[in-house]
């Protein structure tokens, strides 16, 4: 689960005051904000390295930008007509969604740097750049999740077509076409394509990979014959549609898995590997290639407490286990794992906090028995927040930390032997994308005020910003205050309340609620995200805005993070009070008796579990929540609630359909049809318990519609809804 985030509302307006605007600023509207693309303005995606280090590209404005590392010069290397001209069909909404969502890039550098790969909603274009020409040597008939990459040498293409691996040979395309090398022997069987649960719960961006000598390619088999379905209804067409999705839920039996090995003649031989997993129960997020003829795999106990790296000969089937870390509750879901010239780096809080450890194993006998030998990279009471890029040749790993400040993220570096250097200094958050050498990256920097900026560095050098957007300086927006707040245990809770420009009588300022509060997620941070606009236009409609961290939460090490181990509820509703009672007292604009509280997927569910669980909110908005945990995916929600026949009270106690009749305030429930992530069941089933309870709601639902409900117009209708909600019931 991520972030992201029947009232007669036109003519309710009418009847409220006019909004409050900021000084010296242009107001802002729902509409600026949502109708017309970002006002802080869409930075470059795409951004590529080509594989010799030579061109830095993306896209912008429909055309392909290459940007010379030496110079820092851009120049348009494909032109908007010719990307236009190998555009493909319109995506599907879902499709659309999880392009976006997971990242799935829209174009590819092969090995030599001299062809570009684009992938148009399943249709495969090579690109030469020699002759400004592109051809077709592929497709795949859906416009997500074809997974496409170039062998080592370059010679073949490989993707996923029909829930299988395809290959082709583009310098000898008119010859050979394309061909299946693992074809899913059935309608309940992938081979190397990404599920749904693996993709949202593990990070998985990618369930094969080729040997380094381009022989071979290791893949996961997933069968999900025992994995229940749930049907996601199209209703817009005259006769409705349904797509069923294989979706495993607490309790459940999980995808089936195992590694396949298969060279690419397309003589339909394959190697399956001797996994210790138990079948339908435990999870392989990470695996690949240590040289040519050994494998390595990692596998995850279902319980979340277990995780084993282990190495597999492919010509003799032996493996060995090379490392396991174990934890009493539940092992941090986000970490790295690098396997490779003889060093295993990985990210673990087994101290306290996440850091960086190195497994030395024989990089010329990977199969010998002795231990590898274990160093810790980084320490102290900080987290590691990301690998950056691992540099064998030099022995160097580039990571970014919230070391010195805990609502900030900088570039370091530290070598094999423990020596460590900072490289970004600026305050605010920065995310790296760096060169296949090490020598140059990216620098996306941005701050709680000013949206990011892309420079381009030399490591340990100079930096040259090449893109910002000043898109936001008329609107005069301002800083929300920073607050700090000791919980129950003691911990520092960290919080921000921006309030409106004038209005400093007493009580006369409602005040909105909006965390997320579930596990690995962190919002306030002093980096830019577009949520600060829609707080300003309620502040300027008379409204203060709080948003606070609870014990749970991301990026305060493992003690803070597992607060939420078999509590849903009950700690984050302490801690969020906690924040509510520090910014009345000492702030006494705001009224304590105008309360009000919205979020948007664990932050729906934590609308309804305040709303539910206290009578101080008079009014919230809940957006695709999950209302009863065991609707929820087995990945996510067993990590932190174990199975439901483990832990059954607390999956009655922590889902809110439960408590559904105890519901105080106004309630606006806001769900997308099509919501893969989060079904609309959560949302049906919640309201069938407030009819039982003979209790009024206001529901909004977005037909087709994802988890992110994505999309100008109704992203402006959503957020014109949400502001109508709190103008009529908090005024």
């Amino acid at each position: 689960m991520s972030r992201l985030t029947p009232v007669p509302t036109i003519l309710a307006l009418a009847f409220f005051a006019a909004p409050v605007f900021a000084q010296n600023g242009i107001p802002l509207t729902v509409e600026r904000i949502f109708a017309h693309g970002s006002l802080a303005g869409s930075p470059p995606e795409g951004l590529t390295w080509s594989p010799d280090g030579k061109h830095l590209t993306y896209l912008d404005g429909g055309e392909l930008i290459d940007l010379d590392p030496g110079t820092g010069k851009p120049h348009v290397l494909v032109s908007r007509s010719k990307l236009a001209a190998l555009a493909g069909a319109q995506a599907s909404e879902q499709d659309k969604d999880h392009r976006d969502r997971y990242k799935m890039a829209s174009y590819l550098w092969a090995p030599d740097s001299k062809h570009l790969l684009f992938d148009s909603n399943g249709r495969f274009w090579l690109y030469d750049l020699g002759n400004g020409t592109g051809i077709q040597i592929g497709f795949t008939e859906t416009a997500s999740g074809d997974d496409p990459k170039f062998s080592p040498n370059g010679d073949t293409i490989s993707f996923v077509r029909n829930h299988g691996l395809s290959v082709v040979h583009p310098h000898d395309f008119g010859n050979s076409g394309s061909y299946a090398i693992a074809n899913a022997p059935n309608p309940t069987t992938t081979c190397g394509e990404v599920d749904w649960v693996y993709q949202e719960e593990l990070d998985v961006r990618s369930n094969y990979f080729w040997s380094p000598d381009s022989k071979n390619i290791a893949f996961l088999q997933m069968t999900e014959t025992e994995v229940p379905l749930y049907p996601i209804t199209d209703w817009i067409p005259t006769h409705a549609t349904v797509d069923m999705q294989h979706y495993p839920q607490p309790g459940d039996l999980n995808p089936d898995v195992r590694i396949g090995i298969t060279g690419t003649s397309g003589g339909g031989h394959i190697n399956w590997i001797r996994m210790p997993i138990h079948p339908g129960q435990d999870y392989v997020p990470r695996f690949g290639w240590v040289d040519r003829h050994i494998l390595w795999m990692e596998t995850v106990r279902r319980d979340h407490q277990h995780r084993f790296i282990d190495f597999v000969d492919t010509a003799n089937g032996q493996g060995r286990q090379v490392l396991e870390i174990s934890d009493d509750k539940f092992l941090d879901e986000d970490y790295d794992v690098s396997v490779g010239d003889g060093a295993i780096i990985l990210s673990c809080w087994k101290d306290g906090h996440n850091h960086l450890y190195l497994y030395r194993y024989d990089q010329h006998n990977p199969m010998s028995t002795a231990p590898p030998e274990v160093t810790q990279l980084t320490h102290g009471d900080w987290d590691v927040t990301a690998v950056s890029l691992i540099d064998a040749a030099h022995k160097l790993v580039y990571y970014t930390s919230n070391e010195n400040n805990v609502l900030e993220q900088q570039l370091w570096q530290v070598g094999f032997d423990g020596q460590r250097k900072q490289l970004t200094t600026t305050p605010g958050y920065h995310d790296l994308n760096f060169s296949p050498s090490g020598a140059e990256f990216v620098d996306r920097h941005s701050t709680t005020l000013t949206p990011p900026e892309l420079s381009l560095c030399k490591t340990g050098g100079d930096c040259r910003l090449f893109w910002s957007n000043r898109g936001l300086e008329p609107f005069k927006l301002r800083e929300p205050k920073s607050l700090e707040v000791k919980a129950k245990n003691g911990s520092t809770l960290h919080a921000t309340l921006l309030l409106p420009a004038t209005q400093t009588a007493a009580a006369s300022v409602p005040l909105i609620v909006n965390p997320y509060g579930g596990p690995g997620v962190q919002t306030v941070t002093n980096d830019w995200s577009d949520d600060l606009l829609f707080d300003e236009l309620l502040t300027q409609h008379g409204f203060a805005v709080l948003h606070a961290d609870n014990r749970g939460s991301a990026h305060r090490g493992r003690d803070f993070a597992q607060a939420a181990w078999h509590n849903f509820g009950p700690v984050q509703l302490e801690d969020q009070l906690a924040a509510v009672d520090a910014a009345l007292a000492q702030y006494p604009q705001l009224d304590k008796n105008r309360l009000g509280w919205w979020g948007w997927s664990w932050g729906g569910t934590f609308t309804l579990y305040a709303m539910t669980h206290s009578d101080r909110f008079k009014a919230g908005v809940a957006v695709a929540p999950v209302t009863d945990w065991r609707n929820y995916d087995s990945i996510y929600t067993e990590r932190y609630m174990s199975q439901p026949s483990d832990f059954p009270a607390g999956y009655k106690d922590f889902s809110v359909v439960n408590s559904a009749a105890d519901l105080k305030g106004h309630l606006l429930l806001v769900h997308g049809t099509g919501d893969d992530n989060v079904h609309m069941e959560n949302t049906v089933q919640f309201i069938q318990k407030l009819i039982e309870a003979g209790l009024p709601y206001d529901l909004q639902l977005y037909p087709r519609k994802t988890h992110s409900i994505a999309g100008p117009d109704v992203r402006t209708h959503l957020f014109n809804r949400i502001l109508s909600q709190f103008d009529q019931y908090l005024k």
